[in-house]
């Protein structure tokens, strides 16, 4: 009888010890920790923007922020060469690319990471990402998916419906022309006080001749300067013809032009009362979905303000790509860098950032930018969204009039040749003709010489190195 007790105790105290053994074993093991470092402009800014919401899902992912600032006090002037030096030096596991053109050189280089067969082995929903966007990267991937990006901006026309109404006008409608955007401008009256008038048409930006000309030059693709050949190119039939439909909408006097008279400084209710369309003083107007939010702020910031009705249509577009918008950016295209030891922790960052619960969290804004994540935000303040997403983004390869390509240098002279040409064009001093000839030959001349001082530094840089 003792024994059987002795026997069944000892049972007990076997199956107790087994018993604690096993729940005991998987307490001690700890979870693992990965590190994922992203280049970024700001670490800051990076983790109120994306890095807290991805910690709070992802607890196990430590993240260290590679600041980009390093590169503008890098005492390399090229920018692409700094930027691809900063990424060989820094190896992040996350590669931001602000550009499709940086985009599609790190691509085309080997050095990113294709994220097809990671999306197709965790069946990861890329359907209600806005496809023209996905089509564009992958044109520029030349044919694979190379990074996301989570946001992008583009301009759309926006309308004072109420004016339309008032003045028995038809209004805009998506797919616009800018030469039917100035026709339209110019069915409405032109008298009237320059700062109490309404006019037909406006920007925020700049004098009316120079920002508008260069708006459509923009929208048709029109390039300034050929980078293969290093020769200028705008002295052609294409941009006389732009030139001169903003000049015959200037002279309308049915486009407002603020000339020096700008907002130079003071309140945020001077603001918003120096910018005529809040004030419902423009007919037309281009700009980005930004403009909403501006539009709260003035309702809100300006001592009886008085609302009106608004409308935005797609557009403007070339004549010969009427689906199409060359007005398309992204704020951060995010790729993983092809030979990363963190690809899995790299992909996760991606996959959240790019989804849709991120997305439901950001639709309250337009601070950066309309979310390439479709569905979620269909609307602002009552006002649809739609018109934002109904045009492809067109291929821009050139960057900025073909001007983007050449030494940085040349920008700026560039641009004092084509405002003075402009401005005698404007006084009545020059003909559109006469300006365009001597734009291509000054600025020739300036364009040599940029690439002059462009080798010659290059030369002391080989001299630095070799002594």
């Amino acid at each position: 009888m003792k024994n059987g007790i002795l026997y069944k105790l000892m049972l007990v105290i076997i199956c107790g010890l087994l018993f604690a053994g096993c729940a005991g074993g998987p307490a001690k093991q700890e979870t693992q920790t990965s590190t994922l470092k992203v280049m970024f402009w700001d670490e800051s800014y990076f983790f109120t923007q994306y890095g807290d919401l991805f910690t709070m899902k992802n607890p196990n992912i430590e993240i260290e922020v590679a600041n980009m600032q390093s590169i503008y006090n890098d005492e390399e002037k090229d920018y692409d060469k700094a930027f691809a030096k900063f990424v060989e030096k820094e190896q992040p596991d996350v590669i931001l690319l602000n550009s499709t053109e940086n985009y599609e050189k790190f691509a085309a280089e080997g050095k990113l990471m294709d994220l097809d067969t990671l999306i197709a082995r965790d069946k990861y929903d890329t359907e209600t990402i806005y496809p023209a966007l996905i089509e564009l990267l992958k044109e520029k991937g030349g044919g694979k998916l190379y990074g996301l990006a989570s946001s992008f901006n583009v301009n759309a026309i926006f309308y004072n419906a109420d004016l339309f109404s008032k003045y028995g006008i038809d209004p805009p409608h998506d797919g616009m022309t800018w030469q039917e955007i100035i026709d339209t401008a110019r069915r409405f009256p032109t008298d009237g006080d320059k700062d109490s008038r309404i006019y037909g048409y406006g920007s925020r930006y700049g004098d009316a001749f120079g920002e508008l000309s260069s708006a459509i030059a923009m929208t048709q693709g029109l390039q300034a300067l050929n980078p293969d050949t290093k020769k200028m190119t705008i002295n052609s039939d294409s941009w006389k013809q732009a030139f001169q439909l903003a000049l015959d909408g200037v002279k309308s006097k049915a486009i407002y032009d603020p000339g020096d008279n700008g907002f130079s400084g003071g309140t945020m209710e001077e603001y918003y009362k120096s910018q005529p369309f809040l004030m419902g003083r423009l007919a037309m107007t281009i700009d980005g979905p930004y403009l909403l939010q501006y539009l709260k702020e003035a309702k809100n910031a300006v001592k009886d303000y008085k609302p009106f009705q608004i409308g935005i249509v797609a557009g403007p577009v070339d004549p010969a790509l009427p689906d199409s918008t060359r007005d398309v950016s992204f704020n951060e295209i995010f790729a993983i860098r092809a030979d990363s030891p963190n690809a899995d922790a790299a992909w996760e960052f991606l996959k959240f950032v790019n989804g849709e619960e991120y997305a439901k969290v950001k639709s309250r804004t337009l601070n950066n930018g309309l979310l390439s994540r479709m569905g979620v935000m269909k609307d602002y303040e009552g006002q649809s969204l739609d018109a934002f997403y109904k045009l492809k983004p067109a291929d821009s390869s050139g960057g900025y009039m073909g001007i983007s390509d050449a030494p940085d240098s040349f920008y700026g002279q560039y641009q004092q040749i084509k405002d003075r040409e402009l401005d005698l064009v404007q006084k009545g001093s020059k003909s559109i003709d006469e300006a365009l000839q001597k734009i291509q030959e000054d600025g020739q001349v300036a364009l040599d010489k940029a690439y002059k001082e462009e080798e010659a530094k290059k030369e002391e840089g080989k001299e630095d190195t070799s002594s």
